[in-house]
């Protein structure tokens, strides 16, 4: 990833990157903690999401806390979402149907995904956060979905 430019020990100017996702066409925002903030253990995504897809195919789990946000697109009505989204939680991958604004929490350890994007009737925001050093995209999305 490329874009974010330092401007002194604790100030990170951000840059806009491209999705890997194909379906993902407004440029995206992204900092890691251990590539700008000195190894801090926080990373986060930003993209704007204007069409169905699968963003992550395959159940998995992680060795730190995320925190995914879902938000509507306008940044004066972020509390007005109309989408809907399958995302599975748990040991017993239970289906839930987030259709609301939300915020997730996803403990380390705690299976999750798939993640699917089954509607967009208004393009929504989502914040993927990590309180790692390292961004969460594990497994990558199948090829197909990729640029």
């Amino acid at each position: 990833m490329a874009g974010n430019i330092k401007h002194g020990e604790y100030i990170t100017e951000l840059g806009t990157i491209q999705s890997m996702f194909k379906q993902i066409t407004a440029p995206q925002v992204a900092i890691g903690g251990e590539r700008d903030l000195k190894g801090a253990k926080f990373s986060m995504g930003w993209s704007y999401i204007t069409e169905p897809f699968l963003m992550v195919a395959e159940s998995h789990t992680h060795d730190f806390d995320q925190i995914i946000f879902f938000l509507g697109g306008d940044p004066g009505k972020v509390g007005e979402f109309d989408a809907e989204v399958e995302m599975h939680l748990g040991k017993d991958q239970e289906k839930q149907i987030i259709n609301y604004t939300s915020c997730v929490y996803v403990p380390a350890g705690l299976y999750h995904c798939p993640l699917n994007v089954k509607k967009v009737n208004k393009p929504f925001m989502f914040i993927d956060i990590t309180l790692s050093p390292g961004f969460s995209i594990r497994p990558l999305p199948p090829a197909s979905q990729r640029k």
